[in-house]
This record gives C-alpha cells, sequence and structure tokens, in this order.
C-alpha cells in the first residue's frame, strides 16, 4: 500500500465481507442492495445515520429520457454542451442510454415519483435541457423520496450496516490489491473505537467535499473524505478544479457559513426570474436559455452583476407563481424561505452562488474501477467523465444509480477476488500529521477567498501558499492535534484543498465552472484534456493531463503527460 495513512489507534475489532460500501446516498445504497441481491457478504459504512448524506438534500430530480419525443442521444446532447467539451463521451453515452430502465428499477425498489393526472411521470425543466425530463418528488424533495425508499429497501433486505463510522484508510493485500477498509465509530454505531472492515472489493461512495468552502449546500459530513482516502491509497484523482457553484442558494447575510439553503433551480424551471436590486432581468441577452442557461453561465452572470452593483446577493422573483403553486409545488423551498424571514409569494428571495457539486473525484473507468485493484467509486465521489467541466443539472442522483449498478455487474462478473486478512495493515510507513479542528475554519476562509467562483493566478497562489503553510506547521508539531474525528476530518479537507488548488493554477483557462479572471477565453488546443493528480508516498502532487477529452484506461501505463 502507499504508504501515507492517517494518524490513528490500530484497529481494536474487525468483521469480514465481500463488499463494503464506504456512504449511504443514492450510489452507495443502490450498489448495497444490488451486491446484496446477488448473494454477496455486504457492509454498508456511513458518518452519519442511513438518511444523513447529501441525497436527502436534492430538491430538483433526476434527469432522464422518459417523456414523450425525447431521448438519449437528446439528453446526451444536453450533457455534452454542459460539460464544456470535457466529457467523456463514452461515459455519458451509458448514462443516458442505461438512465430510464434504471429510473424504472428505483422504482421498483419503493420510489414515489410526481405524477401527472394521467398517471405518467410528471417531467419539469432545469437549466441546460433543451427538454422536459426532470423526475421529481414530493414537489421539491426528491432527494429524501429517493432516500427513503432506498434506506428502507437496505433495511427491509437485512444489509449489514455501520452508522456513525468514519472511514480512516484503504486496507491492501502483498499485491496492492484492496482488502478492506479501517474506520472508526463514534461510539453511536454497532462498534466503539478503530475497527477494520476486510474485503476484496471496497466501493466509495462518501459523497462531495462542499465543507471546504465556508458556504455550501453540502451538509457537514462532506468533508472529502473518499477523496483523501483514495488519494492516500495511491488512486488518481481528476478534475477537482471543476467545482460548481450553484447560482441560487438563499442568502442569509454578510459572513454566513456552513450549509446554506439551496434553492432549486426547478424554480427558474418553472418560469422564476433573475433580477438585481432595480427589478432588472440580467439573464436575457446572455445566454438563448436565460435563467435556464447551465449553472456556471447564471453563477458567473450573477457574480458579475454583484461586481458591477456592488450588492452582495441577486434577487430570484416568482411571486407570480402564486400561493398554491408554491404550497404544492415548493413546499421545502417555501417553508427554508419562510423560515429566515422572507415570502417567496410576496417577495423576491435574495440568492447568490455557494459551493454545490464537485465535478472531479476519484478517476474512474465505466465500470467504477479506479486505478487501484479492488477499489471502485460511484458517484459524487468520483470521476468518471460524465460531467466533464461543468455538471448538467440533475445528472448526479442518475450517475449515482447507472454507474452503481454498473460497478455491481463487474464485481460479480470477475468475482470478488477473496484472499486472507490483509497482508500489509496500516502500522508501518508515513504517518499524516493531524490539524487542530480550529484550522478547519481557516482552510475555508483561504479556499472561499483564493479557490471561490472567480480565480486569478494570485488568488490561487496565495492561497497555495497558506495551504502549505498549515501543512508544514503541522508536520513540525505533531503533537498539536489528538487523533478524533474532527482532526481527521480537517486533514481531509486540507488534502482536497491542496489538491484542487494545484489543479486550478495548473489549468490556464476558463471552462466551465472553473473560472479564471487572468485567462477569460476558453482554449481548447491546449486545454481540452484532464487533469490527473496522484499523491505520491514523499506526500508531492504529480499533477499529469490527458491526451484528450476522454479518460485513458485506469492502468499504471495510461498514456498520460507530465505538465511542464
Amino acid at each position: 500500500m502507499t504508504a501515507i495513512r492517517l494518524h490513528a489507534p490500530a484497529p481494536g475489532w474487525s468483521i469480514d465481507a465481500d463488499v463494503v460500501v464506504v456512504g449511504s446516498g443514492v450510489a452507495g445504497l443502490t450498489a448495497a442492495l444490488r451486491c446484496t441481491a446477488e448473494g454477496l457478504r455486504t457492509v454498508v459504512v456511513t458518518k452519519a445515520l442511513l438518511d444523513a448524506g447529501s441525497t436527502r438534500w436534492a430538491q430538483g430530480g433526476i434527469a432522464a429520457a422518459l417523456g414523450e419525443g425525447d431521448t438519449p442521444e437528446q439528453h446526451l446532447d444536453d450533457t455534452l454542451v454542459a460539460g464544456a467539451g470535457l466529457c467523456d463521451e463514452r461515459a455519458v453515452r451509458a448514462l443516458v442510454t442505461e438512465g430510464p430502465d434504471a429510473v424504472r428499477r428505483l422504482i421498483e425498489t419503493g420510489a414515489s415519483f410526481d405524477l401527472t393526472e394521467e398517471g405518467a411521470i410528471a417531467l419539469t425543466r432545469e437549466g441546460g435541457h433543451h427538454r422536459r425530463r426532470i423526475a421529481h418528488a414530493g414537489g421539491d424533495a426528491t432527494g429524501a423520496e429517493i432516500s427513503r425508499a432506498l434506506v428502507e429497501a437496505i433495511r427491509a433486505r437485512g444489509v449489514r450496516t455501520i452508522e456513525h463510522a468514519l472511514v480512516l484508510d484503504l486496507l491492501k493485500d502483498a499485491e496492492g490489491r484492496t482488502a478492506g477498509v479501517t474506520l472508526h465509530v463514534m461510539g453511536e454505531g454497532q462498534h466503539d473505537g478503530v475497527g477494520a472492515v476486510h474485503a476484496p472489493a471496497v466501493v466509495l461512495a462518501t459523497g462531495g467535499m462542499g465543507q471546504v468552502f465556508s458556504a455550501t449546500t453540502n451538509p457537514a459530513v462532506s468533508t472529502g473524505d473518499g477523496v483523501a482516502l483514495a488519494l492516500r491509497a495511491g488512486a488518481e484523482v481528476s478534475d477537482l478544479e471543476f467545482v460548481q457553484f450553484h447560482p441560487t442558494v438563499l442568502f442569509l447575510g454578510a459572513g454566513s457559513e456552513g450549509q446554506q439553503p439551496l434553492v432549486s433551480e426547478a424554480v427558474r424551471g418553472e418560469g422564476a426570474h433573475l433580477v438585481d436590486a432595480d427589478g432588472v432581468r440580467f439573464m436575457l441577452g446572455q445566454h438563448e436559455l436565460a435563467e435556464l442557461a447551465p449553472r456556471d453561465i447564471v453563477a458567473k452572470a450573477i457574480t458579475r452583476r454583484m461586481l458591477e452593483r456592488g450588492a452582495e446577493h441577486m434577487y430570484l422573483d416568482a411571486r407570480h407563481f402564486g400561493a398554491e403553486m408554491w404550497e404544492q409545488r415548493f413546499p421545502t423551498i417555501l417553508a427554508a424561505c419562510r423560515a429566515h424571514g422572507i415570502d417567496p409569494v410576496t417577495e423576491p428571495i435574495p440568492v447568490a452562488p455557494a459551493a454545490h457539486y464537485a465535478s472531479g473525484g476519484v478517476r474512474t473507468d465505466l465500470y467504477g474501477r479506479t486505478t487501484v485493484p479492488g477499489l471502485y467509486a460511484c458517484g459524487e465521489v468520483a470521476c468518471t467523465g460524465v460531467h466533464g467541466a461543468n455538471r448538467l443539472a440533475s445528472n448526479s442522483l442518475l450517475e449515482g444509480l447507472v454507474f452503481a449498478e454498473r460497478i455491481v455487474a463487474d464485481i460479480v462478473a470477475h468475482g470478488p477476488h477473496r484472499r486472507g486478512r490483509p497482508a500489509v495493515v496500516p502500522s508501518g510507513g508515513l504517518e499524516l500529521s493531524l490539524l487542530v479542528p480550529e484550522v478547519r475554519r481557516e482552510i475555508q476562509r483561504i479556499m472561499t477567498e483564493g479557490a471561490g467562483v472567480l480565480r486569478s493566478a494570485e488568488s490561487l497562489a496565495v492561497a497555495a501558499e497558506a495551504i502549505e503553510r498549515l501543512r508544514l506547521d503541522a508536520e513540525e508539531d505533531r503533537k498539536a492535534a489528538e487523533p478524533g474525528v474532527e482532526a481527521w476530518e480537517t486533514a481531509n479537507l486540507l488534502c482536497v484543498a491542496r489538491v484542487l488548488v494545484a489543479a486550478a493554477r495548473a489549468r490556464e483557462e476558463t471552462r466551465g465552472c472553473h473560472w479564471r479572471e487572468d485567462r477569460p477565453d476558453r482554449d481548447d488546443a491546449a486545454w481540452r484534456r484532464h487533469l490527473v493528480v496522484r499523491l505520491t508516498p514523499d506526500r508531492r502532487l504529480v499533477v499529469r493531463r490527458t491526451a484528450g477529452a476522454d479518460f485513458p484506461p485506469v492502468t499504471p501505463d495510461a498514456p498520460l503527460e507530465p505538465l511542464s
């Protein structure tokens, strides 16, 4: 194994399985259900409760070519446009062709979507889609319904779960294959303290890393744990510079931190307008789809208008919906706004961009395989090539479904690579220094100021220097932080921040949701390619790039170019 691990006690207990799934969102639970159905001994490890991840917060819905006249080819075209030239077309084609049946299987599992009066699935539009293809549930509570259905199915099938457990590091056998994970249970699960799950296949479905920024739509558990674990294990990550900032997050005041309420893109899909303080619709003329342009375009337009006007936020005006539509179609958003003293029935909603989704992550192939044998990734933690430089709205839930099923197909086709307990355990090698939990806010401040919506060579250089200083300070003062959940999360955040900034500095262009004010143009000749990063055993970052938009195989000899 790559000789980097978190500073943690040795495992004091262990269990055995065929597959361990880390994470309990749509990707993780779908993988666990399919593995269980194939007779594989499956263990689900999740950081909080089974339903506490990002999936439950998804409002808008799940995109698939389910409507009359819509086709996978049209869905593919919209996805490729949103991805700004960096989608792996093979991955997108797998997503859009297998997506409709994957949604139908989700319905068979127990998820109930909103229906029309005729009994068909009700579909809406969101940014970047030229057709109504977004299936939703409970008006604007799609994620909550999907999570409910999957959690109930997991419990009904008796899948073994370990809640309140933070996964620490990957275990490998003597040949470098995956052999399980170490984890820490926080006292409310089935075990206390640090232990291990021994398994020849590990599926990372840990979600995103939005907590690396001060304000995000992500829940508190989204601290980049899966990406950091994969890097320490020797896996490659890609496209981490492409962080999608959701354009319309409820503005709660300057300096607001942590998880912020999302105002779904579906509100604009139903006809809401973006306006400035004078009521001017500034998206008209910016893009053919106006408020329904891809998210990077809308986020940039809002940010530009804020800078022009010296304002802290813009407004989303949906007063013309009326009370009945608000109450029936968007009850969750209505309640969130009113809880903060805003009534969207009678006044515009103050909104501003906030960190929302990581388009990049652990690099995989079309079956979720990473560059470490036996380690798979799906959902937001993964970089499948589907999203390119900017995720198309509501493709995330679909990606979790489709690629979770593809991972299980690969595990079943090749059989779990059974071996004994790992010959190499996390007891030697380089132990990663921990940081005191208070450093977390400093990381978030550095990233928000230097690598937020608007970036430059100067801002990124300042961020890189500050992050490196935090890392070196931790190494010099090894006793500064005691092992524990907050210290481990902070170490993970520092790791993903370091990689994100390195990739953003290397990509000297503006593309998708990576906006360099000093490099305002898209440069296909030099940059229509992916950046791939790995962490060496001596903690150096190696940044290389692919030959084109399609990913090379996940093999050690994959054709990648070093950056000069």
